[in-house]
C-alpha cells in the first residue's frame, strides 16, 4: 500500500494573498475536481472561493454571494462551477438533491464545511485546511494526489518566480497548453502595465530508449528545455523578425516571462484563413529563409545552443508513424508486413537522397496558424509575430512552406495554396541563385514527409494518448499527401500507398 503524499503547506499573509492563491489554484483544476475547504469562520474559505470564481469568469466585479442559505450556487462559466456551503446541511444524504454528482460530471465543485458531507464527497478530492497564524495570516495545509500536489507546487513556484522579478500581486490567467509539456499563462502586472506571457516548460523527461539508445525526443530533435527557445528567439530578433523578447527567465526551472505579441492570428472568427495575413506570412517566411543564421547561438549565461540538422534519421523516424499507427488503424489492427515495411523505407531512402543539394535554411518546423500572431499596428515583416520555434532545425527550407500552405489544422483551399506558393517563390526569386524547379521538388518531398508523419500522428494521439479530437484533421492531411503526389518523383510512394489500401481524397472535405 503506497504512502499518502506529503501535504503541501502554504502561508498566506492576508486576504489579498488568499485571493491570489485562489486564482492560482484555478490553474490546477479541471472538470471533475472537488475542492474541500475546511476551517473556522473568517479563515478565508469564501475569500478564496470568490477569487477563484471571479478568475474563471475573468470578471473581478462578478457578484459571488455566499451560498450559506441556498447551500449551493451554480455558475455557468467556460468550465461550470458549483459553490457549496454545507454549514446548514442536516443530513449527508441531501447532497444528492443538491446535485453534487451532476456538478462534478460537468465542472468543478468548491465545498465549504466538507465535514458535514460525511463520506459523500469523492475520495480523490483536494482537501484544503485553513488555520490562523500568530501574525494575522493563515496557513493552508493541502492534501491531494501526488499529481495534483505537483501541479500546485508548480503554480506556487511560478508565483515566487514572478514575485522575484518585481511582479508581486500580478494576476494570472491560463492561456493555452499544447501537445507537449508546455503551458502558457497571461500575466497582468498589478501596476496596470502591459500584459505579459509566461511560458511554463519544465525540462522534458527522457522517455524510454526507442532506437540507438535514444528516446523519441532526441531522435527527432525536439527541444528538451527552454534554452533552445531563448536562443532561436534571440537569433530571430537580432535579424529583425518579431519573436517575443524574454523579460525574465529561470532556465533550470523552465520558466520564461515574455513580451506579449497579442492574440490576433491569421484566421477569422469562423476559423478560416485570412488570405492577406497568410500572404504576408509567406513573404515573411521567404525573408527568414533568405537570411543566414549561425548554427551555434550563445545566450546569456554562456549557454551554447547548436541548431540540429533535420537529418535522414529524423525524417525516416517521423514517416514511420504512418507504418506503425495509420496502417494498423486502417486495417483493423493488422500491422504492416515485413515486406511492406522494407519497401516503404527503401522508397524513403531514395527520396531523401533526392534532397542532396536542396535549398536549406533554418526551419521552424511548425510555421502554421497556431504559431503566427498578426500585429496589425506594425509594418512589413514586423506584422508577423513568431512563437513556438524552439524545435527549429537546419534543413530543407521547403518544409516550413509546406507547414504554412498545408496547414495541418486549417483547410487552405487550393487557390489560396497556389497563391501562397507564388508569393513565396516570387520573393525568393529575387536572389539570382534560387533554383525554383529544385525547390519545388524539395517541396513535394517535404509535403509527403510531413503528411506521412501527421497521418500516423493523429492515430497515435487517439489510440495511445486518448485524444481522439485530432482525428478530425485526418481527411485534410491525407489530401495534402495526394497533392504531394502530383510531383512525378513521388510515384513510387503513391503506388505503395495505393497497394497498402490508403485512400487518398481529391479534396480536404
Amino acid at each position: 500500500m503506497s504512502a499518502e503524499p506529503t501535504p503541501l503547506a502554504i502561508h498566506l499573509a492576508d486576504d489579498v494573498a488568499t485571493s491570489l492563491f485562489g486564482e492560482d489554484l484555478l490553474l490546477t483544476l479541471q472538470v471533475g475536481d472537488c475542492v474541500a475547504l475546511e476551517g473556522d469562520l473568517g479563515a478565508g474559505k469564501s475569500t478564496l472561493s470568490r477569487a477563484l470564481i471571479r478568475a474563471l469568469a475573468d470578471d473581478p466585479d462578478l457578484e459571488v454571494p455566499s451560498p450559506t442559505f441556498t447551500l449551493v450556487q451554480n455558475y455557468d462559466l467556460k468550465i461550470p462551477i458549483a459553490h457549496f456551503d454545507l454549514y446548514r446541511l442536516s443530513d449527508p444524504g441531501e447532497l444528492d438533491e443538491l446535485g453534487l454528482e451532476e456538478a462534478l460530471a460537468e465542472g468543478i465543485c468548491l465545498v465549504e464545511w466538507p465535514a458535514k458531507a460525511g463520506r459523500g464527497l469523492p475520495k480523490n478530492r483536494i482537501d484544503i485546511h485553513f488555520a490562523f497564524t500568530a501574525d494575522g495570516g493563515r496557513t493552508l495545509t493541502i492534501h491531494a494526489s501526488e499529481a495534483k500536489l505537483a501541479r500546485l507546487r508548480r503554480v506556487t513556484e511560478i508565483r515566487r518566480f514572478l514575485d522575484g522579478y518585481g511582479h508581486q500581486g500580478a494576476h494570472r490567467r491560463h492561456l493555452t497548453g499544447d501537445a507537449s509539456n508546455r503551458a502558457y499563462e497571461h500575466v497582468y502586472p498589478a501596476d496596470g502595465s502591459a500584459r505579459l506571457v509566461l511560458m511554463d516548460a519544465p525540462k522534458r523527461p527522457n522517455g524510454p530508449p526507442i532506437r540507438d539508445g535514444k528516446p523519441y525526443s532526441q531522435l527527432v530533435h525536439l527541444a528538451e528545455d527552454v534554452r533552445p527557445f531563448v536562443a532561436i528567439g534571440q537569433a530571430l530578433r537580432e535579424r529583425g523578425f518579431a519573436a517575443p523578447e524574454v523579460l525574465a527567465q529561470d532556465l533550470d526551472a523552465g520558466l520564461l516571462l515574455l513580451e506579449d505579441l497579442g492574440e490576433d492570428g491569421v484566421l477569422d472568427g469562423e476559423g478560416k484563413p485570412i488570405a492577406d495575413r497568410y500572404r504576408a506570412s509567406a513573404v515573411c517566411l521567404a525573408a527568414i529563409h533568405d537570411t543566414p543564421f549561425d548554427r551555434q547561438i550563445v545566450i546569456a549565461g554562456g549557454h551554447k545552443h547548436v541548431i540540429p540538422d533535420f537529418d535522414r534519421a529524423a525524417m525516416k523516424f517521423e514517416v514511420e508513424l504512418l507504418l506503425d499507427w495509420h496502417l494498423p488503424w486502417k486495417r483493423n489492427g493488422q500491422p504492416a508486413t515485413a515486406e511492406e515495411r522494407a519497401s516503404y523505407l527503401a522508397i524513403w531512402d531514395q527520396l531523401i537522397d533526392e534532397l542532396a543539394g536542396s535549398d536549406t535554411s533554418i526551419v521552424m518546423r511548425d510555421f502554421h496558424s497556431p504559431n503566427i500572431i498578426w500585429r496589425d499596428d506594425r509594418a512589413g515583416h514586423d506584422r508577423v509575430g513568431l512563437i513556438d520555434f524552439q524545435d527549429a532545425m537546419i534543413g530543407p527550407s521547403a518544409y516550413d512552406l509546406v507547414s504554412l500552405v498545408q496547414d495541418a489544422r486549417v483547410t487552405i483551399e487550393r487557390p489560396l495554396m497556389d497563391q501562397l506558393m507564388a508569393d513565396y517563390l516570387s520573393a525568393r526569386a529575387r536572389k539570382p541563385d534560387f533554383n525554383e524547379a529544385a525547390f519545388l521538388k524539395s517541396w513535394a518531398l517535404m509535403s509527403a514527409q510531413r503528411a506521412c508523419k501527421l497521418n500516423g500522428l493523429w492515430v497515435r494521439l487517439k489510440d495511445r494518448d486518448g485524444k481522439p479530437g485530432y482525428m478530425r484533421h485526418l481527411p485534410r492531411t491525407l489530401w495534402h499527401l495526394s497533392v504531394a503526389f502530383e510531383h512525378p518523383l513521388l510515384a513510387p510512394l503513391r503506388n505503395w500507398c495505393i497497394e497498402a489500401g490508403i485512400e487518398l481524397p481529391e479534396s480536404p472535405a
